[in-house]
Parts: structure tokens; C-alpha cells; sequence
């Protein structure tokens, strides 16, 4: 820490340095100096830690800052930089913001409302800040959805894991339940699964919008935070899977009011239409559907970091299924 302290004098002299437990890819510190807070980001995950991805996460977020979408820019340092490389290992020093993370059941009906106005600002504002050619993707190529042959082999073996775990506990038991459910509804609907659009709509988005991601002080939101997967996708599709993350409950359902004032305010504020998040819609259930992200970090990379997230999770797609209209109608109408 000291060393990397070093690269910024205006930061004042380290007094305590304290891990942020939350957050899954990088690991994040508390520094307390001579002259205030910071938050100290290191950058461990390999396909967005190296410098240049940095670089444009970092101009992108001072100049949504200019545009007044509220983030919190990174410190220079002595020579105007934002990142500090010591061995091969990227840091960046932000300010630290006071606030609390809010997931949907803690927002009321206009707190969402205003959630949805925001992305729409921060998809708006990317439009207007990121230079032509500066992604990571073209805006011309189709997103591929899951293929649901690949789905029903990584069922198979995700479904030979957890029966041979030993000992097995409640959480295997669900596993495979949900396994099996899941392959069921895959051969039911297996007919639905989205074309690859010719020419998605697509834009810059954040790319990871959730609540651990957006701090609130009191009513209002102060800071989006955790820009490492900022890129070119689907735009209409990161609304839909905020929602989905914001808004599900822990039975699995989520709370269709607030989403449709969530929606309404994200479609006036991106300028979306109707048919795009009817589309994003499909092609996130279809990617719900066939997604087991959950369950790969625990039997294939024995990491249960995300294991409390897995019964919602799972409960939603199976509930989305059933009230696939439902759905449908509150991002739309």
C-alpha cells in the first residue's frame, strides 16, 4: 500500500488500510490517510485488468462525470495518470463515497422509477462519451444465444458433480432439483430460442448494474461504481438484467410494479422502444434459461462465494417461464 501511495503525495500519509469484503473478481481496500478516504481498487481479473481497459474505464467515468451521472473518478497521480502498475499488477486510488447499497425491495415505486432514469443516463451519456472504435466488439455483429444441445451437456455434468459430492448437503439437493426442472423446461422451449439479429441494437453500457454497484445516501443515488466490464452490447439487455438483479425476491419472482416504473423511466430516458425491450426480454429469459453460473463456480472451480445467490436465482427462471407475458407487458407497456 505504502508503495502505491507513494505515486499520489496530494493523498496524504497512509493510517489504515481496510479489505472491502464485498465484490467477487477484484479486491478493494478502505485507506484512511492524513487527509481523508480513499478506496483503493487492485485489478485481479485477467480479461479486463490490463492497463489500456483501465485507461478507458477511467476516462470514460470523468466524463459521465462532466455529463452529471454520479461516479466517482479516480485520483491522478503525479503524472496525470490513473493507474499504478508494481509488479505486473494494475491499482487505481478512488475517493472513497459514503452510502449503502439498496437492492429493489428496499426502493419504493419512484426510487425505481428514478433507477431506471439513471441507466438510461449512463447509456445516454456513453453515447456521447466513448469514441467510435474504442470497444472491445463491433456494433455490427449478432450476439449468439445459448445453444440448448451445450446446455444439456453442461447439465449432465453439472448434474454428475453434485450427486457424487460428498458429503451432500441441502444445497446439492436443490442443485439437482433445479437441474433436472431445468432440462424439462429446456425441451419444452427449446423452439423459442432467439435468432441472432442481423444488426443488434446495441450500445455502450456499464455492464455490470446491480446493487452492489450503486450506492445510495438516503433516497438518492450518489455513486455507480465498478465500471471493469464497460463495452458494446445489447443496451435494452442491461436493463432487463438490472431488473432481473434489483427486483427478484427471495421466493424468485420479481416485483413487477416497481419494474414497469423502472422501465418506463429507462425507456423515455435511453429513447428505447417498446420492441427493443420485448426483445431484450426474450433473450434474457432464453439466457436465464441456460445459465448455470452459480453452480460451475461451485463444482467446477469449488468457489461458493456465490452460493447464496442460487435459490432466487433459480427460482426466477423457472417463475419467468411461467409468467413470460407478465414479464413481457411490465417492460413494455
Amino acid at each position: 500500500m505504502d508503495e502505491v501511495l507513494r505515486r499520489y503525495p496530494d493523498a496524504g500519509e497512509p493510517l489504515t488500510c481496510k479489505p472491502v469484503t464485498q465484490g467477487l473478481l477484484n479486491h478493494g481496500y478502505r485507506v484512511s490517510t492524513t487527509r481523508g478516504s480513499f478506496f483503493l481498487k487492485h485489478h485481479l481479473d485477467d480479461t479486463t485488468g490490463d492497463r489500456a481497459t483501465i485507461v478507458r474505464q477511467h476516462r470514460a467515468t470523468q466524463r459521465l462525470q462532466s455529463l452529471g451521472v454520479p461516479v466517482a473518478p479516480p485520483v491522478a497521480d503525479t503524472e496525470g495518470g490513473t493507474v499504478t502498475e508494481i509488479g505486473g499488477r494494475c491499482y487505481a486510488l478512488h475517493p472513497w463515497v459514503d452510502g449503502l447499497h439498496r437492492a429493489g425491495a428496499q426502493l419504493t415505486t419512484a426510487q425505481s422509477e428514478r433507477l431506471g432514469s439513471l441507466l438510461g443516463a449512463v447509456h445516454t451519456g456513453l453515447e456521447q462519451v466513448m469514441e467510435e472504435g474504442a470497444g472491445p466488439a463491433c456494433r455490427t455483429g449478432g450476439h449468439h444465444s445459448p445453444d440448448p444441445v451445450e446446455t444439456f451437456t453442461l447439465i449432465d455434468e453439472l448434474l454428475a458433480a453434485a450427486r457424487r459430492r460428498r458429503p451432500r448437503d441441502a444445497f446439492d439437493e436443490l442443485a439437482e432439483h433445479r437441474l433436472l426442472e431445468r432440462r424439462v423446461l429446456l425441451e419444452q422451449h427449446a423452439g423459442r430460442r432467439p435468432p441472432t439479429p442481423d444488426v443488434p441494437a446495441t450500445g455502450w453500457v456499464h455492464g455490470d448494474f446491480h446493487p452492489l454497484n450503486v450506492l445510495y445516501r438516503g433516497a438518492d443515488p450518489v455513486a455507480i461504481l465498478d465500471w471493469d466490464r464497460l463495452g458494446i452490447q445489447p443496451r435494452a439487455e442491461e436493463a432487463v438484467r438490472a431488473a432481473a438483479i434489483f427486483f427478484v425476491l427471495p421466493a424468485g419472482r420479481l416485483e413487477l410494479e416497481k419494474v414497469r416504473a423502472y422501465a418506463r423511466a429507462y425507456r423515455r430516458a435511453a429513447g428505447a422502444g417498446a420492441a427493443e425491450l420485448a426483445a431484450a426480454v426474450h433473450r434474457v429469459w432464453w439466457e436465464r434459461l441456460n445459465d448455470f453460473w452459480i453452480l460451475r463456480w461451485r463444482y467446477c472451480l469449488h468457489d461458493r462465494r456465490a452460493d447464496p445467490q442460487f435459490p432466487a436465482v433459480s427460482a426466477l427462471a423457472v417463475w419467468w417461464t411461467r409468467e413470460y407475458e407478465a414479464v413481457r407487458e411490465a417492460f413494455t407497456e
